[in-house]
């Protein structure tokens, strides 16, 4: 089965770049190539000078936290894989969790955590080793509209503050505008990029103003010709 086909795309640095489509045209796999975490494809994918797979981060749809870790001990695993001294490391930790309200929770175990802390603590692992690049694969879809909303508003301040370059997955439209500087839209698989919009609107986005609603529109007209 081919799930892409004939994916042309470039990502500026520092850019919050959307991918969004149809179930089953090939986001989340585009994803993952992108990542490093599928290999089966032909074609390559080219990072900017210097940056290797350890300037990564992902954060996944289903939280993927280690159970019999504390929320502390979850957060500090890239760190440890990068050899991050133990001082250094307490301290990154704590400052991520500090931006994301986790620090009184440092020593909760991920099972007395809601959805919504179990997602900060996901996001703060993806922030913690400073990383230039985080894939983001439906970050928010497990989580009820509140508490995703208030997630999408603590990313993009943690965003603008330290400037990486996001690539997020979503099937929402309002949540692409909310979030993209642009928006890559996938046709029906085999997934081809039918569309990239840029989103000129000022942020915070005002997600009730006839501009963004124009946007909506034009954007589900797209994916759902």
């Amino acid at each position: 089965m081919v799930a892409l086909d004939d994916i042309n795309l470039s990502i500026n640095p520092g850019e919050l770049f959307v991918i969004a489509g149809p179930s089953g045209s090939g986001k989340s796999t585009i994803l993952r190539i992108m990542s490093g975490l599928e290999k089966d494809f032909d074609g390559s994918v080219a990072y900017g000078r210097g940056i290797t797979r350890k300037d990564f981060s992902f954060v996944f749809q289903q939280f993927a936290l280690l159970p019999w870790l504390t929320v502390k001990e979850n957060v500090e695993i890239g760190l440890i894989a990068r050899k991050i001294t133990p001082h250094i490391r307490a301290r990154r930790v704590m400052a991520e969790l500090k931006l994301l309200g986790l620090e009184k929770f440092c020593n909760h175990y991920p099972r007395e955590l809601s959805g919504g802390m179990r997602q900060r603590v996901g996001i703060a692992r993806a922030f913690a080793t400073d990383p230039k690049i985080i894939f983001m694969d439906e970050a928010f879809s497990e989580l009820d509209s509140f508490t995703a909303e208030e997630l999408r508003h603590e990313l993009l301040d943690i965003w603008r503050e330290k400037k990486p370059t996001i690539i997020l997955v979503t099937h929402l439209v309002n949540e692409a505008i909310e979030l993209a500087d642009r928006i890559a839209v996938l046709t029906p698989r085999p997934g081809k990029i039918e569309k990239i919009i840029k989103v000129t609107l000022d942020r915070p986005r005002a997600k009730r103003s006839p501009e963004f609603f124009a946007l909506e529109d034009k954007l589900t007209g797209i994916i759902r010709p």
